[in-house]
């Protein structure tokens, strides 16, 4: 996809999560690879509801700033998933209420947060790495991400919010909102004996659909 047409669907997108309250204020980030190899990157302290095409953080496939508003301070955290995961088109970093909710809650499997209740969250996510809480900005949310050696698409920062890589911008938004309805439907269930997914139904999905689920 040619620059400019990048730049307005980042926008658009940014701009559609913003207007049904997935992400308020300032919050939230997102980056994709442009043709040359480089990156455009939602700017530090921007809100998704008004962001401007033509001042998106610009990188060369060096990674280096050459254009646009200084860029998000969770840089580190989207350049961990590009240097892992050669499949990665784009990162979508989101403070979406009921992700962060469900990771406040005591009892969960740090290595398979998002219990699979329907399959769709399997198909889009695969399984999602709960990562402990970091200080905002910290480049050691980038290091916790590169540490899973590139086995997860998707990671829930603890009392943050979720991280998703896809192949472009409009599938890791896509999966991002799956993770967001996931953890609400865990949320709306929770306490109520919900069934999830069998264990056999999981890994019908995952052969199916090509998941990778190690």
């Amino acid at each position: 996809m040619r620059d400019a047409a990048l730049r307005e669907l980042i926008c658009d997108l940014a701009r559609s999560f913003y207007d049904r309250g997935l992400t308020g204020g300032s919050s939230g980030n997102i980056s994709a690879r442009t043709e040359d190899g480089g990156l455009l990157a939602t700017p530090t302290g921007s809100s998704f509801g008004r962001l401007d095409p033509a001042r998106l953080s610009r990188f060369d496939a060096s990674g280096v700033h050459v254009a646009g508003d200084a860029p998000t301070k969770e840089m580190p955290l989207h350049t961990a998933f590009y240097d892992t995961r050669g499949t990665a088109g784009a990162v979508v970093h989101l403070h979406s209420c009921h992700a962060v909710a469900l990771s406040l809650l005591e009892g969960a499997d740090a290595d398979n947060w998002l219990p699979p209740l329907t399959p769709y969250a399997v198909m889009k996510l695969g399984k999602v790495a709960l990562l402990p809480f970091f200080m905002p900005g910290d480049a050691a949310m980038g290091d916790a991400v590169r540490a899973l050696g590139g086995k997860r698409t998707a990671v829930m920062l603890a009392h943050h919010g979720p991280v998703v890589a896809g192949k472009d911008v409009e599938a890791a938004c896509h999966a991002i909102e799956e993770l967001e309805e996931t953890a609400k439907l865990a949320l709306l269930t929770r306490g109520m004996g919900a069934r999830g997914l069998t264990d056999a139904q999981v890994a019908g999905v995952v052969d199916r659909f090509s998941v990778e689920w190690d």
